[in-house]
C-alpha cells in the first residue's frame, strides 16, 4: 500500500499541525528543561547534542552525530522529498550565565516543528532536516559548518529565538570577535619599576582611544569588550594582559572598515606602552541577515493566530539587533529568524533574570507556539 499524498485543506492541515505539536509538548518541555539544567559552553555541548539526537531518533529521524567532523554537531533527517526544510537547533550556553539566551527553547522549538513537518513528508514531497549547531555564542559554529558544505540547497532555513517580547524580523549586526593580547616585561613595581614594560598600561591607553573613537563612529555601530587578564599581583608590573572585544556594524562591508579603526586604537596602546600586540579572530565574522519576506509574512500570520502580539514598544523589541551566525546561513539559502516573546521585559537576554524565565509556563508556551508557527510557515511557503 502506498502512502496517501492527497493534500489537506489549509484548515485541516493547521488543526493537524497543532495536534501534532500538542502531542509532543511534554517531551519538548523535558528536552528544554534538561538542557537548561545542564548548560554547556560552545564546542563543549556533548550532552546537549546527544539529548537532541536521542529525541529525534525516537521520532523516526535518521541521525548523524559528529556531523561534518564536529563532535557536538548533529544532522537529523526525515523523508526523501525534493523540497528541503532545515530547522536550526542551538544549545550552547553563556559563561557564568547558563541559558540566559534561551537556546534550550530554540532546540525544543526546532525539534517540535521538525516532528510536525515530518508527518507531511510524503504528502508535501519533503525532506525535513534538523541541524544541531554548536557555538553560536561567539564561536561561529554555523559558519564552520557552512565551510564544509552544510545547509546547501535548502529551500527554507528557520529557527525562532527567545526574547522578552515577540519581534518578527531579524536585523542583526554583522560582528567580529577578537582576542587581544599585550606582552610587556615584568618587574618589581616598587624596587625596579623602570625595568618593567607595563602591558596593563597598553590596555588603558587602548580603551581611552576606543572611548574617544566612539564619538566619531557611524550611528548604529557598536564596539565593546572586556579585559580578561590585567596582571598577576599589584606589586609586579603586568607582563601580559588579555581581552575579548566585539565590533558590530550594519554589514560585513562596513564592519571591515570599522575594524581597521578599532585595531588602530589597540596599536596605539602597544606603541605608547612599548608592548607587543597580537589580535586573533575568535571566529569568522557573523554576517548581516537576509530575510525571506514571504516566509516571514506567513510566520507572522500564524504566530498571531496563536495569540502572539507583535505590536510592542520598539525599545522592548531590540533583541532582533543581536548578532547571529544564522546571518551567514541566510546569505546562501532563504531564511527567517523571528523572535518569540516570554513576556518578561525588562528581564532581557544575557541576564540571570532572563535565564530564570527560560523555563516555566511562558517558556513552555513559546515552545508550543514557535514549533507550530514554524511548521505552518514551511507548509504554506512550499505550497505557494
Amino acid at each position: 500500500m502506498t502512502a496517501d499524498t492527497t493534500p489537506m485543506a489549509p484548515a485541516v492541515r493547521r488543526a493537524h499541525v497543532l495536534e501534532l505539536v500538542a502531542s509532543q509538548q511534554a517531551a519538548l518541555v523535558r528536552l528544554s528543561e534538561t538542557l537548561h539544567a545542564n548548560p554547556e559552553l560552545g564546542w563543549q555541548e556533548h550532552r546537549a547534542a546527544e539529548w537532541t539526537a536521542e529525541f529525534l531518533e525516537r521520532q523516526g529521524f535518521e541521525v548523524e552525530r559528529g556531523y561534518l567532523g564536529f563532535p557536538t554537531a548533529v544532522r537529523a533527517v526525515f523523508g526523501s522529498g525534493s523540497r528541503r526544510v532545515g530547522l536550526m537547533a542551538e544549545y550552547d550556553a553563556l559563561p557564568g550565565l547558563g541559558h540566559a539566551c534561551g537556546h534550550n527553547i530554540i532546540t525544543a522549538i526546532s525539534c517540535g516543528a521538525a516532528v510536525a513537518l515530518s508527518r507531511f513528508a510524503d504528502e508535501q514531497d519533503l525532506t525535513v532536516e534538523v541541524y544541531g549547531t554548536p557555538a553560536e555564542e561567539g564561536g561561529g559554529g554555523k559558519i564552520e559548518l557552512l565551510k564544509k558544505g552544510a545547509f546547501a540547497s535548502l529551500d527554507l532555513a528557520m529557527m525562532a529565538h527567545p526574547s522578552p517580547v515577540d519581534s518578527a524580523e531579524a536585523r542583526p549586526f554583522a560582528v567580529a570577535h577578537s582576542h587581544v593580547e599585550y606582552r610587556g616585561k615584568s618587574a618589581h613595581a616598587a624596587a625596579y619599576p623602570d625595568q618593567g614594560v607595563n602591558a596593563n598600561d597598553a590596555f588603558v591607553v587602548a580603551q581611552v582611544a576606543l572611548g574617544l573613537l566612539r564619538q566619531q563612529l557611524p550611528a548604529g555601530t557598536r564596539v565593546h569588550g572586556i579585559q580578561t587578564r590585567g596582571g598577576e599581583a599589584p606589586n609586579a608590573i603586568p607582563e601580559k594582559t588579555e581581552g575579548r572585544w566585539y565590533v558590530r556594524a550594519e554589514s560585513l562591508a562596513q564592519l571591515e572598515q570599522l575594524e581597521e579603526r578599532v585595531n588602530r586604537c589597540f596599536e596605539a596602546g602597544a606603541l605608547a606602552a612599548g608592548c607587543e600586540l597580537e589580535i586573533t579572530p575568535e571566529s569568522e565574522p557573523y554576517s548581516e541577515f537576509r530575510t525571506e519576506r514571504r516566509a516571514l509574512e506567513l510566520y507572522v500570520k500564524h504566530a498571531e493566530s496563536l495569540g502572539r502580539d507583535f505590536n510592542v514598544p520598539p525599545e522592548q523589541a531590540t533583541m532582533n539587533r543581536a548578532s547571529t551566525d544564522m546571518g551567514n546561513v541566510s546569505q546562501i539559502v532563504p531564511a527567517i529568524h523571528p523572535y518569540i516573546g516570554l513576556g518578561c521585559f525588562p528581564a532581557a537576554n544575557h541576564q540571570p533574570e532572563f535565564a530564570a524565565h527560560c523555563i516555566g509556563d511562558a517558556a513552555n508556551q513559546a515552545i508550543h507556539d514557535g514549533a507550530a508557527a514554524l511548521a505552518l510557515t514551511a507548509l504554506d511557503y512550499l505550497a505557494e
